[in-house]
């Protein structure tokens, strides 16, 4: 009896997250995945870039979110740049964690957007600079997940594309920093793919957005 009630006030503790990204200026998509964020009562949003269509259609993206009074951590993705990434966090009050971390309950979340390709392209250097800045603050915690745009090097989803490599910046931050999970997007084609590289759990959360809890 003791256990199972041990059991439920340990799942209560629990950080429950939806997560998703490549909504691009879709805004009917952003109130549906709002609508999920209420009713699934999550305690975090994580939109994981490429909110915009090449920085247009900003409106009506992270709204939704900040009215059914959701927190929101976002990255830019390779369709938006980090300024605009800045404007929308400044705008709703919400956090753009590229480079940085925050800790909620106790989780540590960390990350980086752009991409290794495309318009707002970063170097693999920076992606795992951006990632090591953020992961620094939070290292101590034994839970931490990792937010990027692009999908690892290595992986299943880099199959899914011959034109949309895998980030060789972002699979040696998993070797390093051997994060819980990965949530990124990126790869349309791999929305809802899941792996686990060494002890990492890789999800690929895509516009339909996914429930995690940790």
């Amino acid at each position: 009896m003791a256990e199972k009630e041990q059991s439920k006030e340990e799942d209560h503790k629990k950080l429950k997250i939806l997560a998703s990204g490549d909504i691009h200026g879709d805004v009917g998509l952003a109130k549906k995945l709002a609508d999920r964020a209420e009713k699934e009562n999550v305690d975090l949003v994580i939109l994981c870039g490429d909110l915009t269509f090449f920085d247009q259609s900003t409106e009506g993206i992270v709204g939704p979110f900040v009215k059914k009074h959701k927190k929101v951590l976002l990255i830019p993705g390779n369709h938006e740049s980090l300024a605009t990434a800045d404007f929308l966090a400044e705008l709703y009050g919400v956090k753009n964690i590229h480079g940085y971390s925050v800790q909620y309950k106790d989780v540590g979340i960390f990350g980086a957007g752009g991409a290794n390709i495309g318009i707002n392209q970063i170097s693999e250097k920076d992606i795992y600079d951006l990632l090591k800045k953020g992961h620094d603050t939070i290292k101590g915690l034994n839970k931490t997940i990792m937010v990027t745009h692009v999908h690892p090097s290595d992986s299943k989803m880099e199959k899914f594309s011959k034109f949309v490599p895998g980030s060789d910046g972002v699979k040696k931050a998993i070797d390093k920093f051997r994060p819980d999970i990965l949530l990124c997007s990126h790869v349309h084609e791999a929305e809802g793919i899941e792996e686990k590289i060494g002890r990492t759990r890789v999800i690929n959360v895509g516009k339909k957005g996914k429930i995690i809890e940790i």
